[in-house]
């Protein structure tokens, strides 16, 4: 049987008459629609309901409210190559989204320090789904040719990733403190003063520290009062208070969830780090960044970076 004579029988046996489906066809202008030919003929436009406002001399629109005037005149390029469009607007996306993520881990901290640990879960699911897109956004720069990024590498002179103001603050606001990373910026004062500011302030870690020893839990001295500035130490005496809340959550349920918590965003962070590692050597291999480091060795080192130390190494402990 020939394909429209099949078609012709399938459609009778739904009762819709061919010569009515034809001549339906044919007839652009018709305005009803028969649900039984929605299958075969959907409609193809809408109808653009007369509700909808047009008028907006008397307040902002969708445009103005995000100021897309500033934000898609941001992009340019100092180069002729098609695909440093691409490069800038994978970075310039990145530093958005790690905007939002330093107001959420700044949002965090306050509430620990006023212990109320339970508004801390939804914004560290939220930054954890954060680190998520700025994970998958390397899978846009991964199609980036070496032989295509070399061609317009150079424009960038000493510009760089490591300048990342907020990538920093994300990392003192962890708990990865580095003074040394202050000297990138001192030709930005205000920026510098934010970042040294933030440095010698308890990270997130700090202060949930300083929270379970507010809760009567042996938490060392030494941990909640220290100097903020330097790399967090870690202390093995903390591994008992760790254990404590893991295998009783009924009694410690918020902290136990707030570990979970921490443990969900430096494990994305971890996986970020990793994925940075690849994509830049995928793309220029082993060449010195464009900053000044070794590249691909200088990245590798953050690599074992641990953010949360006990509450990693507590795991080895549970049921003991």
């Amino acid at each position: 049987m020939r394909a429209s004579a099949f078609r012709a029988v399938q459609l009778s046996r739904k009762g819709i008459r061919t010569e009515n489906l034809s001549s339906r066809r044919e007839n652009a202008s018709i305005t009803t629609h028969d649900p039984r030919l929605s299958r075969y003929h959907p409609p193809m436009s809408r109808a653009f309901e007369e509700g909808i406002h047009r008028d907006f001399q008397r307040g902002k629109d969708y445009s103005g409210y995000l100021r897309l005037d500033v934000i898609l005149d941001a992009q340019q390029p100092l180069s002729d190559h098609h695909d440093e469009m691409l490069f800038i607007i994978q970075h310039q996306t990145s530093e958005l989204w790690m905007k939002l993520m330093v107001h959420e881990l700044r949002a965090a901290r306050d509430y620990v320090r006023a212990d109320q640990l339970e508004p801390c879960f939804k914004i560290l699911s939220r930054v954890k789904q954060v680190q998520r897109m700025l994970f998958e956004q390397w899978s846009v720069l991964e199609t980036l040719t070496p032989s295509e990024y070399a061609q317009f590498r150079g424009v960038f002179g000493r510009a760089s990733g490591l300048q990342s103001f907020q990538y920093r603050l994300i990392e003192f606001l962890f708990g990865n403190k580095d003074g040394q990373a202050l000297a990138v910026f001192a030709h930005m004062p205000e920026i510098h003063a934010e970042l040294e500011l933030t440095l010698n302030e308890p990270s997130l870690y700090d202060e949930f520290l300083r929270h379970l020893a507010r809760r009567k839990l042996p938490v060392p001295a030494t941990v909640i009062d220290r100097d903020f500035s330097q790399p967090y130490p870690g202390d093995p005496e903390l591994l008992a208070v760790f254990k404590r809340i893991y295998e009783s959550p009924e009694l410690y349920w918020d902290a136990y969830e707030m570990c979970e918590k921490l443990i969900d965003v430096e494990e994305q962070f971890a996986l970020w780090r990793f994925r940075h590692v690849k994509t830049v050597e995928r793309i220029i291999g082993f060449k010195r960044g464009t900053g000044g480091s070794s590249g691909v060795p200088f990245l590798r080192q953050a690599l074992d970076i641990r953010l949360f130390p006990e509450l990693w190494d507590v795991r080895t402990e549970i049921g003991r």
